[in-house]
């Protein structure tokens, strides 16, 4: 127990060398230059034209200034900087990765935006959105770099845009200060999806001008427009977003599973460091809907969302419920927990105002905390159905072991803080300030603060649900936080996206969680010799081979890594579900 389950990139200098080519890309780079590190390219749409499966690209730091764009017709949008280039696998990628301990900043406050108005005329002039970055491509693992001041025209546009793209992994990038979402997955076409979004940020998006209103579309994250039965689902790991002027997480038509887990929301719905309340934004923290087709039954759990200018966890008239599970939802303007939902037919057309899900296709609550105790739609709901005349109140699902059923009525006593910077301080940058919305670990992890963590005595201890998730006490506590087991703060894996290796029997075959588990506040078990084959990967994430059970019955792990591999160095070692670093 206490092992970390984030085992952050770093070099691996002693073994990179079997892998594809490596290039560099330096703001004092030169596009001609042969991409080494004493020459490197100036931009990563350079990187971009040159590499294969297995490449990898360090980023240096400093400011990349985007004043140029280039056109994608697919999409009929321009882009600052567009990689279509594509790995081979999830054990295959190519790497975009800020070169350690060096911050780059792609700045897109010169970069020319689209005019085009409501709908594009199929020119570059007449393009609808523009963005910093946008991917259209498969297998790409993006770490460790801002995007921020993105402008705009007539639409809202997007920090980092990803379109049609297939496993996508980015890793603490920081998408802020920009005239529309931080971060947009539009999946509309068959076999996308599977991105993981790990330890990542987006706040401070404002988008003041749009043609549908003053902060519409300014979202922290969305994923939207994957149908029913295609691709993979997408997971968002310990993301955070706040400040954004419209939701922070928001997933409207959005017809296949999405997972957020030990995922932050705050202060969503206002703008201006908290100073601004745009008229237009939703201000919802975590809001997981709109689903016509049945399809979005999404996973919500071990999240928080507090001050925000709505909802904190809002179902947005979905037509399929999902599971919400061991959230804390904390001081919200509106309602903490909002589970409003309605009917479609099968073709997606309402067929009711609002009217409660039941049977299978109900929310599941289990092990939540609201405080104070407002929401709706849960228990009791409203329900109205012009066609039947119907119009009245119902009763409706109300989950289980939350604080409501359990009417706790917890107080300030219940916490070990109920006071963080973003609960008290408007007008100043969050990122730059101590606290749960303050810089990030070395590792990505968040600061172990004690801001809305149980303390000792508290009346949601011991009061969940098994949910299956390692627990402390005598039985799972309610809400994010488990009392009594060491906490990384934020969801933790290895940064490997490896699901579906061809050396497959180290595990399952269930797509991303057969690599990415993610147990509770990062805890792992011991890594055994016995419990199987393991696969081994650098410490870029990158698949070396495996040792089978056979070979590991002939001493340790490390023993057999340095018989194996012959070279010093820190390797990432999985067996089954569980990982660990080994040296």
């Amino acid at each position: 127990m206490g092992a970390k389950f984030l085992l952050t990139l770093g070099f691996a200098l002693s073994v990179a060398q079997a892998f594809g080519a490596v290039y560099y890309v330096a703001t004092d780079g030169k596009d001609g230059n042969v991409g080494s590190k004493d020459r490197p390219f100036a931009t990563l749409n350079k990187a971009n034209a040159v590499v294969h499966a297995g490449d990898t690209v360090w980023i240096r730091g400093g400011i990349y200034d985007l004043h140029d764009t280039v056109f994608y017709s697919r999409y009929k949008m321009t882009a600052g900087i567009l990689l279509t280039a594509s790995g081979e696998s999830d054990d295959n990628r190519i790497h975009y990765l800020a070169y350690p301990g060096e911050r780059p900043i792609f700045d897109a406050t010169n970069l020319p935006v689209a005019a085009g108005g409501e709908h594009s005329d199929g020119t570059p002039e007449g393009a609808m959105y523009t963005s910093p970055i946008v991917i259209a491509a498969k297998y790409l693992h993006l770490k460790g770099f801002e995007v921020r001041n993105t402008p705009m025209i007539h639409n809202s546009n997007s920090g980092i845009f990803l379109y049609a793209s297939k496993h996508i992994f980015l890793e603490q990038i920081d998408s802020h200060h920009n005239a529309g979402p931080g971060f947009f997955a539009n999946d509309g076409a068959a076999n996308g999806g599977g991105h993981i979004f790990l330890n990542c940020d987006a706040h401070d998006n404002y988008d003041p001008l749009g043609w549908q209103g003053d902060g519409e579309n300014a979202d922290g994250f969305g994923a939207h427009y994957q149908k029913p039965g295609e691709g993979d689902t997408t997971k968002f790991i310990g993301c955070r977003a706040w400040w954004n002027s419209d939701d922070g997480f928001d997933f409207i038509n959005q017809e296949f599973p999405v997972v957020l887990e030990n995922c932050y929301a705050m202060g969503n719905g206002y703008s201006d460091y908290g100073l601004g309340s745009p008229k237009n934004g939703n201000g919802h923290g975590i809001k997981m809907g709109e689903s016509t087709l049945g399809g979005g039954r999404h996973t919500i759990r071990f999240c928080a969302a507090w001050k925000n200018k709505a909802t904190g966890f809002y179902a947005n008239y979905t037509g399929v419920g999902s599971k919400w599970l061991n959230n804390t939802s904390y001081m919200n303007k509106d309602r903490e927990f909002a589970m409003a939902s309605t009917l479609f037919d099968s073709e997606g057309n309402r067929i009711a105002e609002v009217a409660p899900l039941t049977g299978d296709n109900a929310h599941v609550l289990k092990n939540n905390i609201a405080f104070p105790n407002r929401n709706s739609q849960v228990g009791e709901c409203w329900e109205k159905i012009t066609s039947q005349n119907i119009d009245h109140y119902v009763d409706c699902p109300a989950g289980e072991n939350n604080s409501w059923n359990l009417k706790l009525d917890l107080t300030e006593d219940d916490f070990e803080s109920l006071d963080d910077p973003s609960m008290t301080v408007t007008g100043k940058d969050l990122s730059t300030i101590a606290g749960i919305l303050g810089p990030r670990n070395a590792d990505g992890s968040i600061p172990d603060v004690g801001f809305l963590k149980l303390k000792k005595g508290s009346r949601a201890i011991d009061k969940g649900e098994d949910l299956g998730f390692p627990f402390a006490g005598e039985a799972p506590d309610l809400g994010a936080f488990e009392y009594g087991m060491p906490s990384s703060s934020s969801a933790q894996l290895s940064s490997s996206n490896s699901a579906t290796s061809s050396s497959s029997a180290a595990g399952s075959s269930s797509g991303t969680d057969a690599f990415i588990a993610t147990p509770r506040n990062g805890h792992l078990p011991a890594l055994h010799n016995a419990r199987g084959a393991a696969l081994v990967f650098d410490m870029q994430g990158r698949y070396l081979g495996t040792l089978h059970p056979e070979q590991l019955r002939f001493g340790t792990v490390a023993e057999v890594l340095r018989t194996k591999f012959r070279a010093p160095g820190a390797y990432i070692v999985r067996q089954r579900n569980s990982l660990k670093k080994v040296k």
